[in-house]
């Protein structure tokens, strides 16, 4: 289910294989969002080491964007990592995602770097933006 789901968001596939692989590792784990008939709308990917957590990937299918799926299941990953004991939350963003920014600025996420050359979307080379979030202790 992972795997089309990010098909759908992104447009290109991610093996299941290499989904279930990702899974199985230490404390990674994957939040699936709901509609109201109660079908898929979206997911967050997620990897929690000692006190520090990377959002690895989040995503509403295009249906269902702009609506506050994504902020609600950015506050459960959030909610999640900090429970799990995570601290710091981390995640890479393309510097052209817009909404992506929007969303984790007021999130709380601050810029704490820059990875030149990050994405590759065709011929086009995009940077990404490192932000960081402090979480609430329990």
């Amino acid at each position: 289910m992972l795997s089309a789901l990010y098909q759908t968001a992104f447009g290109e596939a991610w093996a299941s294989d290499q989904l279930a692989q990702l899974l199985a590792g230490t404390g990674v784990f994957a939040l699936i969002g709901l509609d109201a008939a109660g079908e898929p709308a979206g997911y967050a990917l997620c990897r929690v080491a000692v006190d520090e957590a990377e959002l690895l990937s989040i995503a509403l299918l295009p249906d269902h964007r702009r609506r506050g799926g994504g902020r609600l299941l950015l506050d459960a990953l959030i909610e999640r990592c900090a429970a799990a004991g995570a601290a710091t939350l981390f995640l890479e963003v393309a510097i052209d995602n817009a909404a992506a920014l929007a969303l984790y600025r007021r999130a709380g996420f601050r810029e704490v770097g820059r990875r030149k050359g990050y994405y590759k979307v065709g011929a086009a080379v995009i940077d990404a933006l490192v932000m960081k979030r402090e979480l609430a202790p329990d």
